[in-house]
């Protein structure tokens, strides 16, 4: 019973991951097409603001898909949290 809830939610997940990633993938291409000097006039300045707004939100999504499996939060005998584990920073392991 439990396997087939965890291969449902393992289904959707990777509908919605497909579409969704189709979906940003086509979106960007369609903004590279404002790289054409032909029809647009644009700054460095411009591009580093774009790209920096792009990058700044792939960095929140990433960091959610990083903290959404928390841990269960446990006290050792002396009534304080464990110290992470050598490396982890805010519960991220460094890749």
């Amino acid at each position: 019973m439990e396997s087939d809830r965890a291969a449902m939610k393992r289904a959707n997940f990777i509908r919605l991951a497909e579409r969704r990633t189709n979906a940003v993938i086509q979106k960007l291409r369609i903004l590279s097409n404002c790289a054409n000097t032909n029809a647009y006039e644009y700054s460095d300045r411009d591009v580093n603001a774009i790209f920096s707004a792009i990058e700044e939100e792939l960095e929140t999504a990433r960091a959610k898909f990083a903290t959404s499996r928390r841990r269960e939060f446990r006290l050792n005998a002396e009534g304080q949290q464990p110290a992470p584990a050598k490396g982890v920073v805010d519960g991220i392991t460094p890749e």
